[in-house]
């Protein structure tokens, strides 16, 4: 297992005598620490920071590649990363705004006026999948809210669907998650 390349002669006329192979356990390691610190979840259940977490593994393969001289997967894998990282954005971002799921985080002026927003999603025919209520505390002036797991009967812009729910009286904001 130790070098049995074309660099076992000049290894062993200078003496080292480790298993290169070994290096990459120890980036795994180190990267699949560093990974599972960028995603949290944010107090509106949110998780963040899969594509940064995602990108840290794509680089630390990608830096093992050249490392060990396969520079043409390399330069594959360069390019692969780049088109998924900013051209495919714009895709995702167009399928995820007209997708007939949505999932919204909404603050309430009291827990009263939950009536109003539920009836506004009814008066569109809008399914409510789930729905996580949470009182507001009043020592960090944190109001009432809801997140809302829903699913349209066809096709539309989420936009719309934020906008007039935003337009209630009883609603302090309202935004996708």
């Amino acid at each position: 297992g130790m070098l049995h390349t074309r660099w076992e002669d000049v290894a062993q006329k200078i003496g080292v005598n480790t298993d290169v192979s070994r290096y990459g356990a120890q980036v795994i390691n180190g990267i699949g620490f560093l990974g599972a610190g960028t995603v949290i979840a944010t107090n509106q259940q949110k998780v963040k920071g899969l594509t940064t977490a995602s990108g840290l593994w794509a680089s630390a393969c990608l830096g093992l590649v050249i490392g060990a001289g396969f520079y043409e997967a390399a330069i594959f894998a360069f390019l692969l990363i780049l088109v998924t990282m900013w051209l495919l954005r714009p895709v995702e971002e167009y399928f995820i705004e007209r997708s007939r799921n949505i999932n919204l985080y909404v603050e309430f002026r009291s827990m009263g006026d939950m009536g109003a927003v539920l009836r506004t999603i009814k008066e569109q025919d809008i399914s409510i999948f789930d729905m996580d209520l949470h009182h507001g505390k009043e020592q960090i002036i944190q109001k009432p809210n809801a997140v809302l797991y829903l699913r349209m009967p066809h096709r539309r812009a989420h936009h719309e669907v934020v906008a007039q729910l935003a337009d209630l009286e009883e609603v302090y904001t309202v935004k996708e998650l």
